[in-house]
């Protein structure tokens, strides 16, 4: 019998108090007996509107069905029938505005919890599983992918699978790409992510870092000299954007690629390594997207007394999750909203020592839809701060485009590719994920990454 309950289970999580000073993970997950609770409260609908809302068809109402009834081994192979890194997706979809959005439950209460059930599904089988999947039998084929974050993940893995000799070249000395340099211990843990790239090893997959396709070697090279018979491009969009005020080359303005690349990547909140940082007491962060609130949490962590977020919107207009707000206000970040930085100021070491500020208000809906910030004449104000983090958006490096022959791009920079397949406009070479869009969530680009794999099957076989 359906479980009525309007409202999920609520998922055990660190005191705010306790978790804002360490990057352990904040959410701890599901017991069992939560995730069969969870489980009854899905009607199991005939149409399956949640399935709709998945960039990755995952068959929701199937996996749990089988949560429901205790058999989380049946689940995880249903999720991963279709969704190769369900650890992954369980802790950082924006499921609120895809499968979870397109719940009926959500009618009338809260939606099924159903990021939730998967990730208990993924972490109930890497504490209870040690399965190494077989190499599957070579087709001959050779296919290289350039870049290791979700894109390129997915694309490699599903190729892997079809006997392709897959090689993936990927720029850090780390695979994992954003997974792994852009998004906190305490929202993804890396040990999960290193385990789902050693199931890509597992399979075949040779994975060549400190590789930096367009200076090490190019494109052109990899397809005429080294025998490549085809490309995919996952290069994501790690090229930032700054907002071009006064005080942007002070020491102490960082974009937030970098920032959470030195945490993150280089592990600088550890003390066992000597990763450069800023020793933070005030912090102000520019933006209002995940990026923005992962940086701010960050920030905190490391020791710092005030983070504000500067947002030149409304809470309403922010882009960030639900979720990542919450956490964040709960956490003791201070947000400035309807605010717009026009000048970072500088002590005379020309280093940063304020941000100056102009209040605004919300004018007519610009062309994404949202309302137009317009400023308010004569509501400067400065904010006490030693470091600014500009998280204001990414676009792709043009390194990839500036050395490879055939390559069209659209005016923001993104490849441009064939909707049905994800080709580029040069034949064999595949692209997708940030590489394509812009930055966008990791499920659209494992999305992407799939179809990436399907045409390049289609194209050799």
């Amino acid at each position: 019998m359906a479980n009525m309950s309007l409202e999920k289970i609520k998922m055990p999580e660190q005191a705010p108090d306790i978790r804002n000073k360490n990057f352990e993970e904040v959410a701890m997950g599901y017991t069992p007996e939560m995730a069969m609770e969870e489980a009854t409260r899905c009607l199991n609908c005939k149409h399956k509107p949640c399935v709709n809302g998945c960039p990755v068809n995952v068959r929701i109402p199937e996996f749990i069905e089988q949560v429901a009834k205790g058999d989380f081994m049946a689940a995880y192979k249903i999720i991963t029938s279709t969704n190769a890194l369900p650890a992954v997706c369980g802790r950082v979809c924006p499921q609120e505005s895809q499968c979870e959005e397109q719940c009926v439950r959500g009618i009338k209460g809260e939606s099924v919890g159903i990021g939730r059930l998967e990730r208990f599904v993924a972490d109930w089988y890497m504490a209870n599983c040690d399965e190494t999947p077989e190499k599957p039998t070579p087709n001959g084929k050779k296919v290289a992918v350039i870049g290791s974050g979700p894109s390129s993940l997915a694309c490699a893995g599903d190729l892997a699978k079809l006997g392709y000799a897959v090689t993936m070249f990927e720029a850090f000395h780390t695979a994992g790409g954003v997974l792994v340099y852009g998004i906190p211990e305490f929202r993804l843990p890396k040990a999960i992510v290193q385990k789902e790239i050693d199931k890509l090893s597992a399979l075949g997959v040779e994975i060549m870092t400190n590789m930096v396709i367009g200076k090490v070697l190019s494109v052109d090279e990899i397809i005429e000299d080294m025998g490549f018979d085809a490309v995919f491009i996952g290069t994501g969009a790690g090229l930032p954007s700054f907002m071009g005020i006064p005080g942007e080359a002070l020491v102490g303005v960082y974009s937030a690629n970098e920032y959470l690349t030195r945490i993150n990547l280089m592990k600088s909140y550890l003390p066992e390594y000597d990763t450069p940082i800023r020793k933070s007491k005030s912090v102000a962060i520019v933006g209002g997207g995940n990026v923005a609130m992962d940086a701010a949490r960050c920030a905190k962590r490391m020791g710092a007394e005030h983070v504000y977020i500067v947002y030149r919107r409304s809470e309403k207009e922010m882009p960030a999750r639900l979720e990542e707000i919450h956490h964040a206000k709960e956490e003791g970040i201070e947000f400035h909203l309807l605010t717009n930085p026009i000048k970072i100021i500088g002590d005379d070491k020309g280093q940063v020592c304020g941000i100056e500020c102009l209040k605004m208000e919300l004018g007519e809906p610009d062309a994404s839809g949202r309302r137009s910030p317009v400023p308010m004449e004569g509501s400067n104000y400065v904010i006490d701060v030693d470091t600014v983090v500009m998280s204001i958006g990414t676009s792709p490096n043009p390194l990839i485009r500036s050395t490879t022959k055939g390559l069209e791009t659209n005016r923001k920079g993104c490849l441009v590719v064939n909707e049905e397949t994800n080709q580029t406009t040069r034949e064999g070479v595949y692209a997708g994920g940030d590489a394509v869009t812009g930055a966008a969530t990791v499920i659209l680009a494992m999305g992407a990454g799939k179809k990436a794999a399907e045409g390049i099957h289609e194209y050799l076989k």
